[in-house]
Order: structure tokens, then C-alpha cells, then sequence
């Protein structure tokens, strides 16, 4: 446990070196500063009787808007944005940390000391998930404050939200992992992960991609791609139906979330496995 906490607190201290933890919490901060400096509105009497956004008058029609509706509308509304800055955010910011690792000079420092590899490889990815964790906690600890203090209103469900985007998160950053171990680049990380994340978007509509295609050959490569990979693009629409209680999304009842979280959470599951076990067998 001692061996953990000290490879965390190097993940931390190399992200605090290299000006990481100062970019992540910078950016994080001018996405909340432009939703507090954006949104003005006027309550009167517990309901809405006006709002600007970015100094530009909204118009309310001749009755005051139900405030309750307003702030759920609004915390759906974030919640959605908030999965991808979130995770756009921590892909970012943790994506060197396996191909940092394994750069000459610094895999021999670690290799030298009584750590097994995948115990070390673990601790870097529990230190990353601990970095993007509060980061997430950040942005929507904060968005929430801010919409409390505005209207006098918040939601719980807003904050449970954030454990979806955390869940997303995690399984992205152990196929991060993997490709760092594969390649030791972290623009190759980065690139491949967010491809992942697009693709698995896209395949969110795989029903219909399917039905477009004549050979049954292209259309089976396209139901297999959508089950191996994690279901981003669903993720997002379960978050925003969670927050928003049902209200917003039309056909999260469709999803079975049973099938997304398993499937998703098995591709991270194995993507770790599979970074540990190359990092195990990688000759340095």
C-alpha cells in the first residue's frame, strides 16, 4: 500500500513538473468562467422572469418560466457537455503517463526498485484515474455551486452524474495505457483514444449502418466493431437521461444499460489486462 501511495504521489508530483496539473485545472476554470460570466437571470418570486446569455436578452414569452424545469434543463444540458470536456480533459492530461514511464533514464530508475511492473503500471493508472477524478469533481462540484447560487436550486442526480463520466474516463485511459505500452508515444495515445471515442460514437447508430449496407460481410464487421468497442455515444445519452430523470432524451428507454455498462466496462477491463501484461513481457 506504501509502494501505491508513493507511485500516486509521482504521478502528481510529474504533472505538477511538467505544468499538466496547472493546464488541466486552468482549462477546467475557463469552461466554468464562461458559464458564470455567460448566464445571467432574473428571479423573482422562486420563478424565472429573465435571462441573458452572453449579455444577449432571451425572450420568456408573456409567463414566468418555472425555475425547478429551468435548472433541470440546464444541468442536463451541462451534464452532456461535461462528459466530453471531462474526458477530452483527462485524456489529455494522463496520456503521457505510460510513455513518460517507459522513456530511457526513467524506466531503469523504476525497474531498479523492489516493485513488480504491473503493480508499478497499476499505480500509474490508479494515480491518473485519482487526477482526472477530482478533476471531474472540479468541474461539476463548481458548475453546481454556480447554478445554486444563481437560481437557489440544484439537483443530487447532477452530481451522481459525474460518476458516468468517471466510469467513461476510466475505460478510455486503460486503452490509453495500452497503446502508450504498445508504442511509447503519447501523441499516438492520444490520437488512438479519441479515435476509439468517435468511432464507438458513430457506431451508436449501428442498427441503421447496417440496414445501408448489401454485404453481410461489411455489416457483421460493423454489429462487431459496435459490441467490442466501448459505447461512448450511449454513455452520453444515459448520463443526460439520468440527470434530467427521463425528460430530455426520447430513446435512452431503448439502450440497454446492462449491455452498454457491461461491454464498456469489459473493453477497459481487458485493455488493462492487456497493458499489464505487455508492460510485463517488454524488454528494456
Amino acid at each position: 500500500m506504501r509502494t501505491l501511495f508513493a507511485n500516486v504521489e509521482e504521478v502528481f508530483r510529474e504533472a505538477a513538473a511538467r505544468f499538466t496539473l496547472v493546464a488541466y485545472a486552468a482549462l477546467s476554470s475557463v469552461f466554468i468562467g464562461l458559464f458564470a460570466i455567460a448566464v445571467n437571470l432574473d428571479i423573482v418570486d422562486g420563478a424565472l422572469a429573465g435571462a441573458k446569455l452572453f449579455g444577449k436578452e432571451l425572450q420568456m414569452g408573456p409567463r414566468s418560466v418555472d425555475l425547478n424545469k429551468l435548472v433541470l434543463g440546464f444541468e442536463s444540458g451541462f451534464s452532456g457537455f461535461l462528459y466530453v470536456v471531462a474526458t477530452f480533459l483527462a485524456v489529455f492530461a494522463t496520456a503521457h503517463l505510460v510513455p513518460r514511464l517507459q522513456e530511457k533514464g526513467t524506466i531503469d530508475l523504476y525497474l531498479s526498485r523492489p516493485v513488480g511492473r504491473v503493480k508499478l503500471l497499476l499505480s500509474r493508472y490508479a494515480g491518473g484515474l485519482l487526477l482526472a477524478g477530482l478533476n471531474v469533481a472540479y468541474l461539476i462540484g463548481t458548475m453546481g455551486f454556480l447554478v445554486w447560487w444563481k437560481t437557489g436550486v440544484v439537483h443530487p442526480r447532477f452530481f451522481l452524474g459525474g460518476a458516468i463520466i468517471f466510469f467513461t474516463i476510466a475505460t478510455l485511459m486503460a486503452f490509453a495505457f495500452l497503446v502508450g505500452v504498445l508504442t511509447s508515444s503519447t501523441a499516438v495515445s492520444i490520437m488512438a483514444t479519441f479515435a476509439v471515442f468517435f468511432l464507438a460514437a458513430i457506431l451508436s447508430g449501428h442498427r441503421q449502418i447496417e440496414a445501408a449496407l448489401t454485404a453481410e460481410w461489411a455489416a457483421a464487421l460493423v454489429r462487431g466493431l459496435y459490441w467490442a468497442l466501448p459505447k461512448t455515444g450511449q454513455l452520453a445519452q444515459v448520463t443526460v437521461d439520468f440527470v434530467s430523470y427521463g425528460q430530455l432524451s426520447r430513446h435512452t428507454h431503448e439502450i440497454d444499460r446492462l449491455a452498454v455498462f457491461g461491454s464498456t466496462g469489459a473493453f477497459g477491463l481487458v485493455s488493462l489486462a492487456l497493458s499489464a501484461f505487455l508492460f510485463r513481457r517488454k524488454d528494456f
